[in-house]
C-alpha cells in the first residue's frame, strides 16, 4: 500500500510539474502594453508593439471590450472583431516578454474602422472574389482546351513536314506566347469622375465621359471596367468609407442602366475611403482631387488580340 502510493505521488508531482509548463504564462510577470495585430490563427495574437512583436494568446476567460463615450462605461464585444491592422491595448500575465495570456484587450471603434478598411482594401469582397475565381476558371479551362488543340495541330504538322523542324518551333514558341496572353489584361482607358462635397452625384460632364468609355469598351470581346470610389479626409472614416461605397455604386448603377454595359464585365465596386489620395487634403483644391471615382478599361491581351504594349 505504501509502495501504491509513493507511485501515485510520484504521478501527481509529475502532472503538476507539466501543467507549470503549460500554463507558465498564468504564472508569470503581469503584462500590459499596446499595439497593432499582425496576424492571427486561430485564438493565437501576433502584435507589433514598442517593445517588440508579442504573442497574445485568446482563452475563454478574456474580456474583448470598447469603450462607450467619454466615460469608463465599456461594452463587451466578440473576439471575432480582432482582426489584422486592429490597434489594442491588452493586459495579462506572461512568463517572458513574448507570449502573453491575455485578461482583457481594449480598442477603439475609430480604430476598428480603420482595420477594417485596410481588411477591404487588401481583399476583395466575397461577391467580387467568387466572380474572379469563376472568370479565372473558365478562362484557364479554354486555355487548356486551346493548348491542348494546339500540341495537337503542332504534332500533326511535325509528322507532315519533318524536315522542316526550324518552321515547327517558330510554330510552337508562337503558340505558347499566344496562350500565354489570355491571362493579361491591358489598360485601355481611364476616367475619373469628380464629386462635391458629401455628395455620390455624377454630374452631366462626368456622364459623356463615362458613356464614352463604355462605348470604347463594347468594342472588345474581352473587357472588364474596374470602380473605384474615394473620398477626402474630412469628417468620420466611417462616413467617408459610405461615401466612397456610394460615390462607386453610382458609376456601377449609370454603367449598367445607362451606357448598357453587362454586369459581368463589372468588377464590383471598390469603397477605398481615403485612401490614396492624389492631391493634398489641407488644401480645399486637393480634397476636390481626391473627392472622385475611378473607372478603367481593361482589355484581355489574348482575346482582343493585341501584340503590343
Amino acid at each position: 500500500m505504501r509502495r501504491q502510493m509513493g507511485v501515485a505521488a510520484t504521478v501527481a508531482a509529475v502532472c503538476l510539474l507539466a501543467l507549470g509548463s503549460a500554463f507558465g504564462a498564468t504564472n508569470g510577470e503581469k503584462i500590459k502594453s499596446k499595439g497593432v495585430i499582425t496576424n492571427r490563427t486561430g485564438d493565437t495574437l501576433t502584435v507589433k508593439t514598442a517593445d517588440g512583436p508579442y504573442t497574445v494568446v485568446l482563452s475563454s476567460e478574456t474580456k474583448v471590450q470598447q469603450p462607450m463615450g467619454l466615460g469608463v462605461r465599456k461594452k463587451q464585444v466578440s473576439p471575432d472583431v480582432l482582426i489584422p491592422g486592429l490597434r489594442l491595448s491588452f493586459e495579462g500575465m506572461g512568463d517572458d516578454q513574448s507570449r502573453v495570456l491575455a485578461k482583457t484587450i481594449t480598442f477603439d471603434s475609430d480604430d476598428l474602422a480603420l482595420a477594417e478598411v485596410i481588411q477591404a482594401g487588401l481583399n476583395p469582397t466575397a461577391q467580387q472574389q467568387a466572380a474572379n475565381m469563376q472568370r479565372y476558371a473558365a478562362d484557364k479551362a479554354a486555355t487548356d482546351a486551346a493548348i491542348a488543340a494546339a500540341n495537337r495541330e503542332i504534332e500533326t504538322n511535325k509528322q507532315r513536314i519533318a524536315a522542316n523542324e526550324q518552321g515547327i518551333q517558330e510554330v510552337a514558341q508562337s503558340t505558347a506566347k499566344r496562350f500565354s496572353e489570355l491571362t493579361e489584361w491591358v489598360s485601355k482607358a481611364e476616367v475619373t469622375v469628380h464629386f462635391n462635397t458629401g455628395e455620390s452625384v455624377i454630374s452631366d460632364e462626368h456622364k459623356k465621359e463615362i458613356a464614352a468609355l463604355a462605348e470604347d469598351a463594347l468594342k472588345y470581346k474581352g473587357y472588364v471596367i474596374e470602380v473605384k470610389g474615394y473620398a477626402d479626409s474630412i469628417g468620420r472614416l466611417a462616413a467617408n468609407q459610405q461615401l466612397s461605397k456610394e460615390r462607386a455604386e453610382a458609376v456601377v448603377a449609370y454603367l449598367l442602366q445607362d451606357c448598357h454595359v453587362p454586369v459581368k464585365n463589372i468588377v464590383a465596386p471598390g469603397a477605398m475611403s481615403e485612401t490614396h489620395p492624389v492631391a493634398s487634403n489641407e488644401s480645399p483644391s486637393g480634397r476636390a482631387e481626391n473627392r472622385r471615382a475611378e473607372l478603367r478599361l481593361l482589355v484581355n491581351r489574348g482575346v482582343a488580340g493585341l501584340g503590343g504594349n
